[in-house]
C-alpha cells in the first residue's frame, strides 16, 4: 500500500491532474466526504488528508510514504528525513512582508531598529530580518494574520500571498517579498528503499506532468 498525504484546499485540487498521469483518480471528494482516508482507483493506492503543516511530519515519520506540501512548510519543518525529488510548480504563491498602509516600512527597518512581526513563518521571517540588520520581536499567529497590524499586535506581518486581494481588502500593503513558493513531492527515505518500484513510477510520472515554466 502507497499512502499519499495531502492537505485540502489548493494543493489538493492542483495534485489531481499529476495523479491522473499517473494512473491513479481519488474516488470521494474531500469537500463532500468527511472521511480523512479516502480510496483511489488503485487498490495500492490511497490517500490521507492532513493539516498542510503536517504533511512532512506525517512523511517523515512513515505515517504517509509520499506528501505534497508547499516549500513555505517545508522550510518551516527543515525539511529532515526527507527526500524531495520534485518541485512541481503547483499552488505558487509567495512569502511576502506586508504593514498598515499608514506605516513607514523604510524607516522601521533601518539598520538596528527593531520591529514586532507576526507571523507563522517563524524560521522565514527570522533569516530574511536578521539578513537586513533588524531585530525583531516574533508573534507567532496560525490564522487571520491581517488583524495583527490593524489592532497594534503587530507592526508587520509575514505571510503567503497570491492576488493581494486579501490584504487590500484589509488596507494593508505588501512593503518585501521574501520568496517565491510552490509545493514539492516529498518521499519518506524508508519507503523509498523498501517500495522502491512503486513509488518511483509515480515520481517518474509526476516529473513528466509538471506543468511548463511560464516567463
Amino acid at each position: 500500500m502507497i499512502t499519499l498525504a495531502l492537505s485540502k484546499g489548493r494543493i489538493f485540487d492542483e495534485t489531481l491532474p499529476l495523479l491522473a498521469a499517473a494512473g491513479i483518480e481519488v474516488l470521494e471528494d474531500p469537500e463532500k466526504s468527511r472521511k480523512l482516508i479516502l480510496p483511489t482507483n488503485r487498490p495500492d493506492v490511497r490517500v490521507v488528508l492532513v493539516r498542510a503543516t503536517d504533511v512532512p511530519t506525517y512523511v517523515e515519520y512513515g505515517g504517509a510514504d509520499i506528501g505534497v506540501t508547499g516549500k513555505d512548510t517545508l522550510i518551516e519543518h527543515g525539511g529532515q528525513g526527507l527526500y524531495q525529488p520534485l518541485d512541481l510548480r503547483i499552488a505558487k504563491c509567495r512569502v511576502s512582508v506586508a504593514v498598515r498602509s499608514d506605516f513607514d516600512y523604510a524607516q522601521a527597518v533601518r539598520q538596528g531598529s527593531r520591529l514586532k512581526v507576526a507571523t507563522k513563518y517563524t524560521s522565514i521571517a527570522r533569516e530574511f530580518f536578521a539578513a537586513k540588520g533588524v531585530h525583531v520581536d516574533m508573534v507567532k499567529l496560525y490564522g487571520s494574520m491581517e488583524l495583527a497590524p490593524l489592532t497594534g499586535l503587530a507592526d508587520a506581518i509575514v505571510d503567503l500571498v497570491s492576488t493581494g486581494n486579501t490584504l487590500k481588502a484589509n488596507q494593508l500593503v505588501e512593503v518585501a517579498r521574501i520568496m517565491d513558493i510552490s509545493s514539492y513531492l516529498v518521499v519518506n527515505q524508508a519507503a523509498l528503499k523498501l517500495k522502491q518500484a512503486p513509488l518511483r513510477r509515480i515520481i517518474d510520472a509526476f516529473a513528466s506532468a509538471i506543468p511548463a515554466e511560464k516567463n
